[in-house]
């Protein structure tokens, strides 16, 4: 089986990996600019495929249809994770306005990149309205990774933007040394926070409390690995957001979402307090004064 990977960065990178683990599968990688690793060709040979896998930023994605797309009945399995910041649209809505629904799944569950790029075992859920699509990307995956299907694209969709948010706050949490009690309370009530405005959107509770969610969530707000969680710990040290980024030196996909989830929860009227005190700190706001507001409210 031929699979296109689009977007070469570490979790492009990653997948790309895994994929080529199944001795079933020829991958092949694309990006903007050209990068010296295995099998990397252009868009347009990606785009002659099938079976494509999409590891571009959530922010970066409609700008990467509008300008290379064109839909030929590919099957596209969604890698991203987050909400477009500049319409507030999940990622099945900006995709679907160039690929149908039924062409669609969404991948989500704990994995960091450096892990799955040393073939540790991780489980992941494929979500699709397509089962038979979800069953079908299941079987481009090596041992080393377990997947499970699911129909709840909205789950998926929210827990993987939401949890990014969660763990920005949990990496505050620990930059202000406010304890283990306190970093177990955030990420716990951050899972309710979750499910409360994946639910107003349709969202299943049972995805919130699986792989997608509670699994993806302990991880991403729990380890010096996850770049949201980093970008938390430099929030309390007091560093500005252009420096954070700039040491980071790759996209935290929890600092645009936290915007666009406020922006949402505004409109849709969503009690969404840690994502509020999350969106303000990175905008300026003195995290000690955001721990006040939040045990206030």
């Amino acid at each position: 089986m031929k699979i296109g990977i689009i977007g070469a960065g570490k979790w492009g990178q990653a997948l790309q990996y895994a994929f080529s683990k199944n001795p079933d599968n020829e991958v092949f990688i694309t990006s903007r600019r050209q990068k010296e690793i295995p099998h990397f060709v252009s868009v347009d040979e990606i785009l002659s495929l099938e079976y494509l896998v999409f590891a571009i930023s959530a922010q970066h994605a409609r700008a990467w249809l509008e300008n290379n797309f064109v839909f030929n009945n590919q099957k596209i399995l969604v890698a991203s994770k987050g909400i477009e910041v500049s319409s507030g649209k999940f990622l099945n809505e900006v995709f679907s306005a160039f690929v149908p629904e039924e062409n669609m799944a969404f991948i989500s569950g704990p994995s960091f990149a450096a892990e799955v790029i040393q073939g540790l075992p991780c489980a992941l859920v494929i979500s699709s309205t397509n089962n038979k699509l979800s069953e079908k990307y299941s079987t481009f995956f090596p041992s080393f990774i377990k997947t499970y299907t699911s129909t709840d694209v909205m789950g998926a969709e929210v827990s993987g933007a939401y949890k990014n948010v969660i763990a920005i706050a949990s990496g505050i949490c620990e930059g202000l040394g406010l304890g283990n009690n306190a970093r177990a309370s955030l990420i716990s009530r951050g899972l309710v926070e979750m499910m409360r405005f994946g639910k107003h959107f349709g969202a299943s509770k049972d995805s919130f409390i699986g792989l997608g969610g509670s699994g993806d969530l302990f991880l991403t707000a729990s380890s010096k690995l996850s770049r949201n969680y980093r970008v938390g710990l430099a929030l309390a040290e007091g560093k500005s957001m252009d420096a954070i980024l700039e040491d980071l030196g790759e996209v935290a996909e929890g600092v645009p979402t936290a915007e666009a989830i406020v922006k949402i929860a505004k409109k849709e009227d969503i009690y969404v307090p840690i994502a509020i005190e999350v969106n303000a700190i990175i905008k300026g706001k003195n995290p000690k004064e955001s721990l006040k507001d939040l045990l206030a409210n």
